[in-house]
């Protein structure tokens, strides 16, 4: 667990009452607005679904197409343009569920219908190939891909806007599926299967973006509040294992984000006010073939924190966009861009507790700026078609610290500055043959420049220590893969094999593709209607941080590149069992083992890096060697059911294990040892429910068993040239997470209630976090103590390398009760 978000939400806890009374008189009388003038308009039901169902081989229009809203008797036609129209729709989220002569079953994702907005959606058809002894399989809304049958979680918009305790975060919606771990502390780190927070990739729409948290830990995947705006959010993929083949540079999970389509027709606005942030999003066309979609946020957390005392002020600010032009029947072309500016300041009036001074002498002034945008080309060919990918990302992350917070006249210890800058090509050939074979071929090129600039005046191995350096680094990166995938026995057997190879220019190991050879298998064999068997294994490769690659040490030698570092490597097996009893619910079991290879393994404190990453600031910036090896390995157990007893319910339990080895030379027993990330038990129980009036009630109840944590050393930390130079503890090695936090439970509450007004939709949430407010003990530290003034040494006749300070240990409390008031107004 962090140390300092532990020690934030300390402060957090200690003043609940003032924020929540905050809160509730700014929001209170913008509730009594809308619902006054919510009285002035009549509801109506005039929805309106527009779309076109196509070829997914070649983007050929499927005529007289069925298309019926799912569940219910409600049906239209695909015209000979394979477009189709349903009007008078009654508000809410509905699945089409679409069938042709000759193609396959397909349910889509679940759409969301207003009156304030016509929904445009394009749904791809597989021809179907049926022989007369082949098994029909029926479509579900649980849709399965060929490419990875399992590990694969789908994740629809309406679980998104309407999650309890996830105030419309992506990451945070995350945390409710198997596998997937959460803190107490709040951040936003994606953990998965006991893999760390730099384990992960990301994409929007096909294009890689470093990252999806703003106030971004660089090197790894955290933060506390997430960038993507999920207005614009039409379904999200989580893959744990089983990765496609086109997308690389991950251990853990990928994280495939889809964004929806503007108007066709006409102008429609979106506002939001939540908890932390002001949303505007808008929507269109340009011209006959081209549509937009475009939105900005900014937070005001930096005035709520302010007015109830906290010791930081933090801001963000991001935007959103979204071009897409159907150039004609065979060629595409999609612009996407995202992009933010944090600013982390200090408030240094906020100084009257143990607490806020801690705070306030340990965090850094933060300045970030990133973005990332991309153009993704399609040609359509007669089966199949050409992706091109072009894209570009950005990160301007600043860190600067003095010891007592005053420029003028106080010791600096921290000034850090870097640029990490990529720009990237990706071609994909995809074919499609009559026999049911899907063919998955390409290459990628990549150029990044890293560049660095770092003053620390730190303290190791008992001694001071000042680092003054300038670092740039500069990468060729290129690569090639494959995946191809068919259905035998009758569709009752499904294979999928694929292959990457990555390499790049930093030293000769990793120039060499073989050295990089990434293949891996996935089967599915359907036992009986609706019962499947999965299994999956692959090896996979990871390209160290940039902080990691570009570091140098205080004489200004790059040591990492000197001691040949290598990818990181992992290799997953998995097997599990699926079941989909019904249209409305799925049971799935599945076991896994991963065995980590090569990770960078601190030289510094000799551990490895896979326990490090859920940290503010940097992650990586430290000499290491490609020597640490690990494991995870659990279960994991899911049953959805999208109408039990009226519930769209999620019920998720994962038992899972993440150990490390010390250094080879460190000791001779080299016994596994638990990583930051061994929870054990992760549980979750999501449930939302429909009721007359527009009205919704959810809940998400969490159980997360307690990490490990390094407990202090009290002698080293209490040391006058430490304490002097540092201001902080040191942590004791030689114990290494031999200890483990209490395990944290939290129970989060949301109302909706929604007007479907004429031309107007307006949605008010109350949602609670941790709503019977359970706290639980966070970290450990230190704080001096003074007597007139003047700070207390226990020994002050010993020679001052030996002095001690006399030191208070405190912990800090973890959870607080969370209240918030959301208004979400489309037109």
């Amino acid at each position: 667990m962090n140390k300092k978000n532990c020690c934030l939400l300390k402060f957090h806890s200690n003043h609940r009452h003032t924020k929540k009374t905050f809160i509730m008189r700014r929001q209170f009388f913008l509730s009594l607005f809308f619902l006054a003038i919510s009285g002035a308009v009549l509801k109506g039901q005039n929805g309106i679904i527009e779309g076109r169902i196509y070829n997914a081989k070649n983007n050929e229009p499927v005529e007289f197409a069925t298309i019926a809203i799912f569940g219910t008797t409600i049906g239209s036609i695909s015209d000979l343009d394979g477009n189709f129209l349903f009007t008078g729709m009654e508000p809410g989220f509905v699945e089409l569920r679409v069938s042709s002569v000759g193609f396959e079953e397909y349910i889509s994702e679940a759409i969301q219908v207003t009156n304030a907005d016509r929904v445009y959606i394009e749904i791809p058809l597989e021809e179907a190939n049926y022989e007369l002894d082949e098994i029909v399989v029926k479509a579900s809304p649980f849709r399965r891909d060929k490419e990875s049958p399992l590990s694969l979680r789908r994740i629809n918009i309406e679980e998104i806007e309407k999650a309890p305790g996830g105030n419309r975060d992506i990451s945070k919606v995350i945390q409710s599926y198997p596998g997937v771990a959460s803190t107490p502390a709040q951040r936003n780190d994606v953990i998965v299967r006991g893999g760390g927070p730099n384990e992960n990739s990301f994409y929007l729409d096909g294009i890689e973006i470093p990252n999806i948290n703003h106030f971004a830990t660089q090197g790894a995947s955290g933060g506390p509040v997430g960038i993507i705006n999920a207005d614009f959010i039409r379904e999200v993929n989580l893959y744990s294992a089983a990765f496609p083949s086109n997308r690389g540079n991950a251990l853990s999970s990928i994280i495939d984000l889809y964004q929806v389509d503007g108007n066709k027709e006409k102008f429609n606005f979106k506002g939001s006010i939540g908890a932390s942030d002001l949303a505007l999003t808008a929507d269109g066309p340009i011209g006959e073939k081209t549509t937009y979609v475009v939105s900005a946020r900014r937070s005001y957390l930096q005035l709520l924190f302010s007015v109830i005392g906290l010791p930081f002020l933090p801001k963000y600010n991001d935007y959103q966009l979204k071009v897409k032009s159907r150039i004609n029947d065979k060629n595409e072309l999609t612009l996407v861009s995202i992009g933010s500016y944090d600013i982390n300041s200090l408030n240094l009036t906020a100084d009257s507790t143990d607490q806020q001074k801690y705070i306030l002498g340990n965090l850094p002034e933060n300045y970030q700026w990133s973005y990332a945008i991309g153009l993704v080309y399609k040609h359509f060919r007669e089966k199949g078609y050409d992706t091109f990918v072009l894209s570009r990302n950005y990160l301007d992350n600043k860190s600067i610290k003095y010891l007592s917070n005053d420029p003028e006249t106080d010791t600096l210890l921290l000034d850090y500055a870097s640029d990490e800058i990529e720009n990237k090509f990706r071609y994909e050939n995809t074919t499609r043959f009559d026999n049911g074979l899907k063919l998955n071929l390409g290459v990628n090129y990549e150029y990044a420049k890293y560049k660095t600039s770092n003053y620390n005046l730190t303290y190791i191995n008992g001694s001071p220590l000042e680092f003054d350096y300038y670092s740039d680094l500069y990468l060729h990166k290129w690569g090639v893969f494959g995946q191809t995938s068919r259905e035998f026995l009758g569709k009752r057997l499904l294979l999928s094999l694929g292959f990457r190879m990555d390499a790049n220019n930093y030293n000769k190991h990793m120039s060499n593709l073989l050295n990089q050879f990434s293949p891996r298998i996935s089967a599915s064999y359907m036992l009986s209607t609706g019962l499947y068997l999965n299994f999956n294994t692959g090896r996979y490769f990871q390209l160290p941080a940039y902080t990691t690659l570009g570091y140098k040490d205080e004489n200004g030698v790059a040591v990492n590149k000197e001691n040949n570092l290598t990818y990181i490597q992992a290799d997953h097996f998995v097997t599990g069992i699926e079941y989909l009893p019904d249209n409305q619910s799925k049971i799935s079991v599945e076991g896994f083992y991963k065995i980590y290879n090569n990770y960078p393994f601190s030289l510094r404190d000799s551990i490895s890096l896979a326990s490090k990453g859920a940290d503010f600031g940097l992650y990586g910036n430290e000499p290491v060697t490609s020597t640490g090896e690990g494991r995870s390995y659990g279960a994991e157990f899911l049953y959805r059911n999208k109408d039990l007893f009226g519930f769209n319910l999620i019920l998720s339990y994962t038992l899972v294990r993440s150990e490390t080895k010390p250094l080879k030379a460190s000791l001779l027993n080299r016994k596994w040892l638990p990583t930051a990330w061994d929870n054990r038990h992760l549980l979750n129980l999501t449930g939302t429910r429909k009721f007359k009036g527009n009205w919704q009630v959810g809940f998400k109840w969490r159980f997360v068993g307690g990490t490990p944590y390094t407990p202090i050393d009290l002698e080293a930390s209490a040391n006058r040239f430490n304490w002097d130079y540092t201001g902080r503890e040191i942590l004791d090695f030689d114990r290494y997470n031999s200890l483990y936090f209490k395990p944290f439970h939290q129970l989060d509450l949301r109302v909706d209630k929604e007007w479907f007004l004429n031309n107007l939709t307006l949605n008010l949430y109350f949602d609670i976090q941790n709503l019977y407010n359970y706290a639980t003990e966070g970290n450990e530290f230190l704080v001096q103590q003074f007597e007139n003034e003047r700070a207390i040494i226990e020994n002050p006749e010993d020679p001052l390398p030996m002095q001690r300070y006399r030191m208070d240990k405190k912990t800090t409390q973890v959870g607080t009760l969370l209240p918030s008031l959301g208004i979400i107004i489309k037109f």
